[in-house]
């Protein structure tokens, strides 16, 4: 397969959000209708670019992996397609959900990161269901208090705009996320 791009972005080595904020910035040198292709090694950058496309209007084409190295097209969407990047309303800070956690709160902590950043430290009784699976996987949550978490507040989210999208009414995405998780953790990070 060969995919022509008018400009090939490298966020090799890097983890989520940066291959986003990369790909966001270059997208301002393309013209609507120009595709970029984004190469990245991080394994959630798949589904992250997948989503961050849908939710501005960009067309994601697709991604051809080349050994460890994943190449994403996405295409720059006209005016009219493009939306302005939607955040969804309802969030809640980290020192709210750990209040919940350490009260024993009924809660659900859904953490929309890929398995191994979930394996190397997470909230107790969190579920791992990865970003990119949320649509698949999501009869498996009640309806109940759903608190969305992932390492920066940004694939939350975006799940819990597609949680929302579902008909689920009470849905928390929690900011800014693990990497300021100061709460205890379960996991072999320790």
């Amino acid at each position: 397969m060969n995919i022509e791009a008018n400009e090939i972005l490298d966020a090799k080595g890097l983890a989520c959000p940066m291959p986003i904020v990369k790909t966001k910035k270059a997208m301002n040198n393309l013209n609507e209708g120009q595709v970029i292709e984004v190469q990245a090694t991080d394994k959630g950058s798949t589904a992250d670019l997948k989503a961050w496309a849908e939710s501005t209007g960009h067309q994601y084409l697709g991604t051809v992996e080349k050994g460890t190295v994943l190449k994403h097209y996405v295409r720059k969407a006209s005016e009219a397609e493009a939306k302005g990047e939607t955040r969804y309303e309802a969030v809640t800070d980290l020192e709210d959900l750990r209040n919940k956690v350490d009260d024993g709160e009924n809660l659900s902590i859904i953490d929309v990161r890929e398995p191994a950043e979930f394996a190397f430290g997470h909230i107790p009784g969190a579920i791992n269901i990865p970003l990119g699976e949320i649509e698949e996987r999501f009869q498996e949550l009640n309806q109940d208090d759903l608190h969305i978490i992932c390492r920066t507040g940004n694939r939350s989210d975006l799940a819990a705009q597609k949680l929302s999208e579902k008909g689920f009414k009470h849905v928390k995405n929690v900011i800014p996320g693990m990497s300021k998780w100061e709460g205890s953790t379960e996991g072999s990070n320790k």
